[in-house]
């Protein structure tokens, strides 16, 4: 502490927020979900030959969601940013990495500084401040870790209950709940202001006309149709708020 005397808050945050020690301990977290990952799709490979599934069909799934990641990918990398220079890049890397939930993130962060009654990243905003508002990110991404840790094994005998072994019926279950979720998503966007209804109602018209008119005559396109309309609502969004911000 003796090193942080004379600096002001937003220094001393700083200082200690990107400390060599958190880089540290954040990427062996960070490298663990790496790792991960690749245990995962080496283990997907690996079952698609057991079962003697046709090569392609694995390989064009992995290209499909990779090219349907970049849109939200984006988006976690600009809060990412906004982040590092509120909470450090350590800390901002690691929730980002293993969580991937912008939005909630950065209000995390948020209530942990209006816990502490200052604005997230201002000058009123202390290392004490900077500690609460870690501790609010984990706090907030344990509910669910935890719940995914011991419901999963219950969820395969709850799918089939429901499902009655129906494969058709399950689909049409799971494409239900896909459109739930994200309808609540949207309409939850839409209550924000009119940047946001702006670029909802853009991503899904732009869907639209790329699934019924482009992917008609250029089938391939049709694995980019998630991507192209995130784009494009990101476009009439940022279009909206620099003609009339």
């Amino acid at each position: 502490m003796e090193n942080l005397a004379g600096m002001s808050n937003i220094e001393q945050v700083q200082t200690v927020s990107n400390a060599p020690i958190f880089w540290v301990l954040c990427g062996i977290t960070v490298a663990l979900s790496a790792v991960q990952a690749i245990l995962y799709m080496r283990q997907s490979f690996a079952t698609a030959k057991k079962v003697n599934l046709d090569p392609k069909i694995p390989r064009e799934a992995f290209r499909i969601g990779f090219i349907s990641a970049i849109g939200p990918a984006l988006g976690v990398f600009i809060v990412m940013v906004g982040l590092m220079a509120s909470i450090g890049g350590p800390m901002a890397w690691l929730r980002l990495s293993i969580i991937g939930a912008a939005a909630t993130e950065l209000t995390a962060a948020n209530v942990g500084a209006e816990a502490c009654g200052v604005t997230l990243g201002s000058e009123q905003y202390t290392l004490v401040c900077l500690a609460v508002s870690w501790f609010t990110m984990a706090l907030n991404g344990m509910g669910w870790l935890l719940f995914t840790g011991v419901a999963t094994p219950s969820l395969e005998k709850l799918r089939d209950k429901v499902s009655g072994g129906d494969m058709k019926w399950l689909g049409v279950l799971s494409a239900a709940c896909s459109l739930g979720i994200f309808g609540y998503l949207n309409a939850g966007e839409i209550h924000k202001g009119i940047g946001n209804t702006i670029a909802v109602l853009a991503g899904a018209v732009s869907m639209v006309a790329v699934v019924n008119t482009v992917c008609k005559k250029h089938p391939k396109l049709l694995e980019y149709s998630l991507g192209i309309a995130m784009i494009v609502g990101m476009i009439f969004a940022i279009g909206y708020d620099q003609l009339f911000k």
